[in-house]
């Protein structure tokens, strides 16, 4: 699972990055502080594999992980090549979704002035300026590939006939200054075409509201603002204050307990990040656990129990069996797999199978 970080330069965007993979000193505070883009890997924070281990013994516990792209801030006419132009596309062309860091504090601690690129504190301004870059640069992408797929089209070839059919589609609406994300084709040779032209705005979108310290829940009009921008397009919305997510990063367990209750937080704001995201992208989690490793796996909702022994090894889905399966909660009533089987709460599902969220699975297969 991999996400994209966009926004204006100085909304928070590389002080969240830090803060989410720890990965050391902020950018100084000057537009396109980000020159290169930033990966980092993300643990996706998950209770039920504490409770796992509680029950198994094991050398490693391995949460499922998130990818993060950390680009250069976006300008007004950075399609155009304004700024950074056109060299921040290729980083986020083939992440999974978009996290839009959108500013919704006016001040930073001390009182001191972030300097705005706009001069000014909107949000909704904001997210325009961002969509509207997002969409003409993918709008130049259709438009340079249409002439091309209409002559390949004459050919008749489905794959072909699917491509031009879904980038005639687009071109109108990216034209309308809609993102390609509000076009839906049922056809699955031009969902696989759509898929192919990796258009930046086909992808979904997270508003992550950078707020300030006295409003680490979002409820604060400029959050709100952004609340209903996002119900209205289908989006989800998180709050983070990064500042304080920054500090809890480099805190110990005891002293970032306690930071979070004078702030009157229960956990991290990162930690429900990671779940939104999950949720935006159709994601849940299945296990693996022995004496070795206990892993979480991350699988789309409706995978198959042959789909999710592929994500191990391709060879566990080609040669896949059937499953042995029972649910994190049953472990924790039942206290170990034997009990498990006693109590014939062991199931043996076959290929037909749809993974439910927190199974813990030992597939058999042959290859």
């Amino acid at each position: 699972m991999e996400a994209g970080i966009v926004g204006l330069p100085n909304v928070g965007k590389s002080t969240l990055f830090n803060a989410l993979t720890k990965a050391g000193a902020l950018a100084a505070n000057y537009p396109f502080a980000t020159i290169e883009p930033n990966v980092g890997v993300v643990p996706i924070p998950d209770h039920r594999l504490e409770i796992i281990r509680r029950h198994i013994e094991t050398q490693k516990v391995v949460p499922a992980m998130l990818r993060l792209v950390d680009i250069a801030g976006i300008v007004k006419g950075a399609s155009e090549g304004a700024g950074l132009g056109n060299k921040f596309l290729s980083h986020i062309r083939e992440v999974d979704a978009i996290l839009q860091v959108v500013r919704c504090f006016t001040h930073a601690p001390g009182g001191e002035d972030i300097t705005h690129v706009e001069g000014t504190v909107d949000p909704l301004r904001d997210i325009e300026i961002i969509n509207t870059e997002l969409v003409l640069a993918d709008l130049e992408t259709v438009n340079g590939a249409l002439s091309k797929a209409e002559r390949a089209a004459k050919a008749g070839d489905k794959e072909s006939v699917a491509r031009f059919a879904v980038l005639k589609a687009l071109a109108p609406v990216l034209n309308a200054g809609k993102p390609a994300r509000t076009v839906h084709f049922d056809d699955p040779e031009q969902a696989k075409a759509l898929k192919g032209l990796s258009l930046i705005t086909s992808k979904k979108v997270l508003y992550v509201m950078n707020v300030d310290e006295e409003d680490v829940n979002g409820t604060g009009p400029l959050a709100q603002r952004v609340r209903e921008h996002a119900q209205k397009e289908g989006s989800e919305v998180v709050p983070v204050c990064a500042k304080i997510e920054s500090e809890l990063a480099e805190l110990g367990d005891a002293d970032k307990l306690e930071m979070l209750q004078s702030m009157g937080m229960e956990e991290p704001a990162l930690n429900r990040l990671a779940r939104a995201a999950y949720k935006l992208l159709g994601l849940q989690s299945y296990y693996t656990a022995g004496p070795k490793e206990i892993r979480a796996w991350t699988v789309p909702i409706g995978s198959t129990a042959p789909q999710a022994a592929g994500v191990i090894h391709t060879d566990f889905e080609k040669g896949f069996i059937r499953a042995e399966i029972y649910s994190v909660a049953d472990l924790e009533k039942y206290k170990s797999e034997k009990a498990i089987k006693e109590a014939g709460k062991m199931r043996i599902e076959g290929k037909d199978y749809v993974m439910h969220d927190a199974d813990v699975c030992h597939f058999l297969f042959n290859v």
